[in-house]
């Protein structure tokens, strides 16, 4: 399958065509992004490690019976992904207070939350990715009541696979966002489950593991990501 012109670029991934049309190519480049793209640097490693570690992510949760847009590994920092119609909301899973939870509701980060919480947020960078309940979703016809109950189920379900596979490794799943999409109306994961996109903190002393490292000026993102990694027995 041959990669051709560029689809789309966002702030860390690049979307190809092929000449397949129900098939894109994926490139997690070196870029890192934060606050709506305020503050972006280069960081070396990290289009590699962020595309193998997604990989593999999504076998596992392919595994467990979620379906997933990933097809093969093409080289460090590409993949082959099969191409989705988006749904264009978040799914937002927390199971401890953390990030713009936080801000919102002025409690304390690390609070447990018995049983975890799910948010809706609208994609959309000028907006700054406004929270969205299922009615917004459904008069605006951005997803079916159907489509949600499922995006929500199988939300929860990555959240069940995911929270053991990290704490087999010593390391809490605080929270994590998910992206679907139609494939031949198919509902399926799609975009990516990296440590960008979720928070991940040591079991015993609640370091940082994730993008917080990045955002907060700590140092050491690239680092922490290939120790997640290595953790899940996933030699980079």
């Amino acid at each position: 399958m041959q990669k051709r012109e560029e689809l789309y670029r966002g702030k860390a991934k690049t979307v190809y065509l092929t000449d397949n049309e129900d098939y894109l190519v994926l490139h997690f480049r070196n870029d890192t992004s934060a606050f709506d793209g305020q503050k972006v640097e280069q960081l070396q490693r990290k289009g590699m490690v962020n595309n193998k570690f997604n990989f593999f992510i999504m076998n596992k949760l392919e595994e467990a019976g979620v379906a997933t847009q990933v097809e093969e590994l093409l080289s460090d920092d590409e993949a082959l992904v099969k191409k989705l119609d988006m749904i264009p909301v978040e799914c937002v899973v927390r199971n401890y207070a953390a990030g713009s939870m936080c801000r919102r509701l002025g409690v304390e980060e690390g609070i447990p939350l018995t049983p975890p919480t799910f948010e809706f947020f609208l994609k959309n960078d000028e907006l700054h990715d406004p929270m969205v309940n299922d009615y917004h979703i459904v008069s605006f016809g951005w997803a079916t009541e159907a489509q949600i109950a499922k995006m929500k189920e199988l939300t929860f379900k990555v959240n069940e696979v995911l929270s053991k596979l990290f704490a087999d490794g010593g390391m809490t799943l605080v929270d994590f966002k998910l992206e679907f999409g139609l494939f031949k109306g198919e509902l399926v994961l799609g975009d990516e489950f990296t440590p960008d996109g979720c928070r991940l903190w040591d079991k015993e002393t609640n370091e940082k593991m994730d993008k917080d490292r990045f955002r907060q000026g700590l140092g050491g993102v690239v680092e922490a990501y290939e120790e997640v990694a290595g953790r899940l027995g996933l030699m980079l």
